[in-house]
């Protein structure tokens, strides 16, 4: 049994949703940022891996068993909640509103379905400032459009640096934009998060 979040045990902001997007070398990235995160993450982390869409995935078990938050598949409709992990459904995208997590069949984005740009344009329009989207090793395009949009709306983008990326094609697409506020190593991402989250935010 994972422990229950302890309140009071760090000064926090409230209100943080953490949006993560990754593809192909995705999963062990994935398994080391989550296994670093606390347990009493005053944020809901909610991820997009590109799978295959005509396979069930277990992921979210796996991801559960290393990792200090509950990590759960997500449902349609289910309120998000703190200090817990929702994984996207392999070929429906995944988005959020009003703090409720919400499922569709509508068209493929930047060929895939679920889309990362779909998730963190969602997490920008409900969470605005308090959105923090992680773009981790894939190849393609998706999750840059949805970097600005964070950004647009003020909240705090990573993308992972090319030497620790099996495939660097999607964090170099969204650092081209701009739109990104900090590149850094694997092993780095998770303390940024806590950083972001637990403490008064400076992106520079």
């Amino acid at each position: 049994m994972k422990s229950e979040i302890q309140s009071g045990s760090r000064r926090t902001q409230t209100g943080h949703v953490i949006v993560i997007g990754a593809s192909a070398g995705g999963i062990d990235a994935l398994k080391q940022v989550l296994e670093r995160l606390p347990a009493d993450l005053p944020a809901a982390v909610i991820i997009v891996q590109h799978l295959s869409p005509s396979k069930p995935t277990q992921l979210h078990e796996y991801l559960d068993k290393i990792s200090p938050l509950r990590v759960y598949l997500a449902e349609d409709g289910a309120p998000i909640k703190d200090g817990a992990a929702y994984l996207a459904v392999p070929g429906q995208h995944l988005k959020v509103a009003e703090k409720r997590l919400v499922l569709n069949m509508d068209e493929p984005e930047n060929y895939v379905r679920p889309a990362v740009d779909v998730l963190f344009t969602s997490a920008a329009e409900s969470f605005g400032s308090k959105t923090v989207g992680v773009v981790l090793t894939g190849t393609g395009r998706d999750g840059a459009r949805g970097c600005r949009q964070i950004k647009a709306k003020g909240g705090a983008t990573i993308a992972q640096d090319e030497k620790t990326s099996r495939n660097f094609g999607m964090p170099k697409a969204a650092i081209e934009t701009g739109a990104v506020d900090f590149v850094l190593p694997l092993e780095k991402i998770a303390d940024k998060i806590i950083e972001l989250v637990f403490y008064k935010r400076s992106v520079s």
